[in-house]
C-alpha cells in the first residue's frame, strides 16, 4: 500500500485506564474481528495478562479503515503500560508515528500516563489525549484536561472523549488516527531498511519477528541480514497480523507485520535491530537500541532439589520469549542448587514467579531481591555487582556505587507530608513539588533504588 494512507500508532496509559478495551473496540469496530469472535483483551496473549488485566509483551494489529471512500491501513502497536516494561513501550513507540493517550474521565493523569507521555515525546511522536470512561457516573474532565496541559504540557483543546466499555464516540478515534498522526515516510525504491521491536518463539515456526519497515520492501525467499547480530537467512514467510497471523505476498514501506526465517534461536534476534537485503542492503543499521538492563536480581531455587533440570529447562523456554530476563546457576550452602535471575523491576519479576508457578506448576524458594552495585577499584576499574558474595577485598575499592532512581509520585494534596516522610526515611533527596491543582500534587525526589525495590509500594500504600 501507498505509505500515505498508513498510519502506525499506539496507545499510551496507566494500568487500568482501559488501553486493552479501546483496542478490542477498534479491532471489533473496523470489522478486524466479529461479534463472535469477540474476546477481551484479545491482543493480551498470555495468560498472566488476562489474568492480571495487564499487558506485558508488545503486540502488533492491522485495521483496515475506510474514510472519505479511501481505505486506510492502521498498524496498532500494543505497549505494554508499566514501568517496568519501559524498555517494550520504548521499541513499540519507535516503530510509530502517532500514540493515542489514553486517561481516566476520573483518575486523571497517574504516574505511568506521566512516564509513557514522556517516551513518546523524546521519539517526537504526534500525541492525541483520549478521556475515556466518560460513562462512569462520576467524572472530571474538565480538570483531568487541564492536568494533561499543565503535567505534560500538551495541548489538550481537540482531546477526545469516549468510553471504550460502551463503543460511545470512538469513530472520532478512528477519525483522529487518519486525519492527525502523519503518513510513515520512506520509499519502495530505497535498499531495505525493518526495525525489529519484538519477537516470540513458536514451537512449530521457530523464531517469529515482529518488523516494521522502514524503506523498502521484503518478500518470501529475499535473502536478509540482521545487521547487528551480523546472522543471514531465507525469509520463509511474511504477513500481518490480523489479529492472527496471515501470510501475504510483499510488506512495503511503513507497513507492520511479520517475518520467519526458521531460525531456532530467539537470542539471535535481538530487538532494535535492523533488518536488510543480503546483496545491495542498506550500509547504516537504523538508530538503535540498547540492550536491556536488569536492574533487580534475585536467586530462585526449586524446594524439590531434583526439580533442579526441569527449572534450568523453564527459564531457557522463559529466556526465549523475554528477552530482558537473563540467569545463571548459583549455589547457596542453605538452599543447594538454583539460578540467579535479572529482572527489570519487582512487577517483572512477580510476573516471571508466577508464570513458573502457574503455567509450569513448579513449587520454589525466592530469596530477598538486590540491586546492582558499582565498584570502583583503587586502579580505576569499574566492576558491577548483583551479589554479595561477589564483593572485593575493602583495602581495594576505591567507591561503593548504587542505583538512584528519579521518582515523582503524584498524591492527593492532604498526603504530601506523609509521603515526604517516607522519602526522607529512606534516604531521599528532595527536588520539587508542584500542585497540579486545589486537590493533588506531583513531588519528585531522588532515592537509592535499593530502598525501592523491596517494600517501598507497600509501605506507601498503608502510609496513604
Amino acid at each position: 500500500m501507498d505509505p500515505k494512507y498508513i498510519r502506525n500508532f499506539s496507545i499510551i496509559a496507566h494500568i487500568d485506564h482501559g488501553k486493552s478495551t479501546l483496542a478490542d473496540q477498534l479491532l471489533l469496530k473496523s470489522g478486524a474481528i466479529t461479534q463472535r469472535e469477540f474476546r477481551q483483551q484479545i491482543l493480551d496473549d498470555l495468560d498472566i495478562e488476562r489474568e492480571r488485566g495487564i499487558t506485558v509483551k508488545a503486540r502488533s494489529v492491522t485495521i483496515f479503515y475506510e474514510l472519505d471512500g479511501q481505505k486506510y491501513e492502521l498498524n496498532l502497536i500494543d505497549t505494554p503500560g508499566h514501568v517496568d516494561f519501559h524498555y517494550e513501550v520504548n521499541r513499540s513507540l519507535a516503530a510509530c508515528e502517532g500514540a493515542l493517550l489514553l486517561i481516566d474521565a476520573f483518575q486523571g493523569v497517574q504516574a505511568q500516563t506521566v512516564a509513557n507521555a514522556y517516551a513518546a515525546i523524546e521519539v517526537n511522536l504526534e500525541i492525541i489525549p483520549v478521556v475515556n470512561k466518560i460513562d462512569l457516573p462520576v467524572i472530571r474532565v474538565d480538570e483531568v484536561l487541564e492536568e494533561v496541559e499543565h503535567v505534560l504540557g500538551l495541548d489538550a483543546s481537540d482531546a477526545l472523549r469516549v468510553s471504550a466499555k460502551t463503543g460511545l464516540n470512538i469513530e472520532s478515534v478512528f477519525e483522529a488516527i487518519v486525519k492527525r498522526i502523519p503518513a510513515p515516510t520512506g520509499s519502495a525504491e530505497n535498499p531495505l531498511k525493518a526495525l525489529v521491536f519484538d519477537s516470540k518463539y513458536d514451537n512449530y515456526k521457530g523464531v517469529i519477528t515482529y518488523v516494521r519497515l522502514v524503506d523498502g520492501t521484503i518478500r518470501k525467499g529475499d535473502k536478509i541480514r540482521f545487521m547487528r547480530e551480523a546472522m543471514t537467512s531465507e525469509v520463509l514467510e511474511i504477513g500481518q497480523f490480523r489479529p492472527d497471523m496471515r501470510a501475504c505476498e510483499v510488506l512495503g514501506p511503513g507497513e507492520v507485520g511479520y517475518v520467519l526465517t526458521g531460525i531456532k534461536d530467539l537470542s539471535k534476534v535481538t530487538v532494535g535491530d535492523t533488518v536488510t537485503t543480503f546483496h545491495d542492503g542498506a550500509t547504516k543499521p537504523l538508530p538503535g537500541y540498547q540492550k536491556p538492563k536488569q536492574m533487580v536480581f534475585c536467586g530462585m531455587y526449586p524446594i524439590d532439589a531434583t526439580d533442579f533440570e526441569a527449572l534450568r529447562e523453564e527459564l531457557q523456554k522463559l529466556s526465549m520469549n523475554d528477552s530482558s530476563f537473563t540467569f545463571v546457576p548459583e549455589t547457596s550452602d542453605a538452599l543447594g542448587f538454583g539460578f540467579r535471575c535479572g529482572f527489570l523491576g519487582m512487577l517483572h519479576m512477580e510476573i516471571v514467579q508466577q508464570r513458573l508457578e502457574g503455567e509450569q506448576d513448579m513449587d520454589l524458594i525466592q530469596t530477598a531481591p538486590n540491586v546492582t552495585y558499582e565498584i570502583m577499584k583503587r586502579g580505576g576499574e569499574v566492576m558491577v555487582i548483583d551479589n554479595p558474595q561477589d564483593v572485593p577485598d575493602p583495602g581495594i575499592i576505591e567507591e561503593f556505587r548504587e542505583p538512584i532512581a528519579r521518582v515523582s509520585f503524584i498524591v492527593p494534596s492532604h498526603n504530601v507530608g506523609t509521603i515526604m516522610q517516607l522519602c526522607q526515611d529512606r534516604r531521599g533527596i528532595y527536588k520539587n513539588t508542584e500542585f497540579l491543582g486545589p486537590q493533588r500534587a506531583q513531588i519528585i525526589y531522588e532515592m537509592p533504588l535499593s530502598e525501592i525495590v523491596y517494600d517501598m509500594y507497600d509501605k506507601l500504600k498503608s502510609v496513604t
